[in-house]
């Protein structure tokens, strides 16, 4: 998106009022495009554009980077201003994505990549310190991708955050902090937020089941329930026989004894019959449910402060979509989440109940074009 006065004011005070910003794009510049290097490493790229797309919020400030060809994969990578070493710092990275073709099957994630990526060489086995971003395909599956890379490998986030699949633009941000606690944000309201170790499974268990704990002999671990022992059958009880002579049945007129043999009454069900008595079913007393052995501290378990820390120089794009026409804009990565939240606001936040009213009138146009057609 394109900001004039306003985001130059907000990238002015970022030097001295906020932390550093480490890439910052609006592509408000056409030569912004030129900063994205396509690889070299395959020859079936989409390409990508400058676009405000079909409908737009405004004509200025809607313009960010479309993947433009369908039926293709992208893989570009930009540099950072400078590398981003996110050791003892909050790290934040935080981007637009717009969905304007109703996409049916298509990533809108980002990679965060080290300072030592060739980008010709950059392709979806390049080595990246974080994905992050909504990816789409079908109506099942579907998330926002959180992925860390811990000691070269790369680990997803245990909960599946659903991403936005409407066609206006929302916005992502990834807050890692110093303290290993995350946040993961849309349209600035938080989806998931914890300690990086319980969302993601790169340490072993701080306690483990004590491996030389025995189950004690006197254990009952079953049944749970037991036959009643103080249950009697009731004196009145028939529990058989199931069926009995039908005693309105009379044997026919023409019925011959010495021909037809001895005429039997046809049975029918038994009406006083009840089925076999069983007693009630109690819980047993004694059941103390499924033994498990006592937990222990871990030996092999040890906190890594440099659990949550990423070494940063490009930003890549890296996705497959079957349907073009995805808008990324307003790409941020900085140490300073207030920047990030002003910054979010007077370049998505600001233009959000417009670009409604645009898409709905649009909405309107078309259902009534349909409407006419039918006539």
């Amino acid at each position: 998106m394109r900001c004039s006065f306003g985001l130059a004011a907000l990238a002015a005070l970022a030097s001295s009022t906020y932390g550093r910003v480490y890439y910052e794009e609006t592509f408000s510049d056409p030569a912004s495009l030129d900063t994205f290097i396509a690889t070299e490493a395959r020859s079936d790229l989409g390409a990508i554009k400058l676009s405000k797309g079909k409908w737009f919020s405004d004509d200025e400030n809607s313009i960010g980077l479309q993947v433009s060809e369908d039926a293709r994969f992208y893989a570009y990578s930009a540099k950072l201003n400078r590398p981003f070493n996110t050791k003892g710092k909050d790290f934040i990275v935080q981007f637009t994505v717009k969905y304007e073709q109703d996409i049916d099957c298509g990533g809108a994630y980002l990679k965060l990549l080290p300072p030592t990526l060739d980008p010709a060489k950059f392709d979806g086995e390049s080595e990246y310190e974080v994905m992050f971003g909504p990816d789409i395909c079908g109506s099942t599956n579907r998330r926002v991708h959180a992925i860390i890379n811990y000691n070269g490998t790369n680990n997803q986030i245990d909960k599946v955050v659903q991403p936005r699949g409407d066609q206006l633009t929302h916005q992502y941000t990834f807050w890692v902090k110093p303290d290993k606690t995350f946040e993961i944000r849309i349209d600035n309201k938080v989806q998931e937020e914890g300690k990086i170790e319980e969302f993601w499974k790169v340490l072993p268990e701080k306690q483990v089941a004590d491996p030389d704990a025995k189950k004690p002999e006197e254990w009952v671990d079953g049944p749970a329930m037991i036959e009643d022992p103080e249950d009697e059958k009731p004196e009145d009880w028939v529990d058989g026989p199931e069926t009995v002579p039908d005693t309105e049945a009379q044997k026919p007129e023409d019925w011959d004894d010495d021909m037809d043999g001895d005429w039997e009454a046809p049975v029918v069900a038994n009406p006083e019959y009840k089925g076999e008595w069983k007693p009630r079913m109690i819980k047993n007393p004694e059941y103390q449910g499924e033994w498990s052995a006592p937990l222990i501290d871990n030996p092999n378990y040890e906190d890594d402060e440099d659990l949550a820390v990423f070494n940063i120089g490009y930003i890549g794009l890296d996705v497959w979509t079957v349907k073009s026409g995805t808008i990324f804009d307003n790409i941020l990565i900085t140490d300073d989440i207030d920047y990030a939240s002003q910054f979010g606001n007077s370049t998505w936040a600001d233009y959000v109940e417009k670009e409604i009213e645009v898409k709905k009138a649009i909405d309107e146009e078309e259902a009534e074009k349909l409407e006419a057609e039918r006539k």
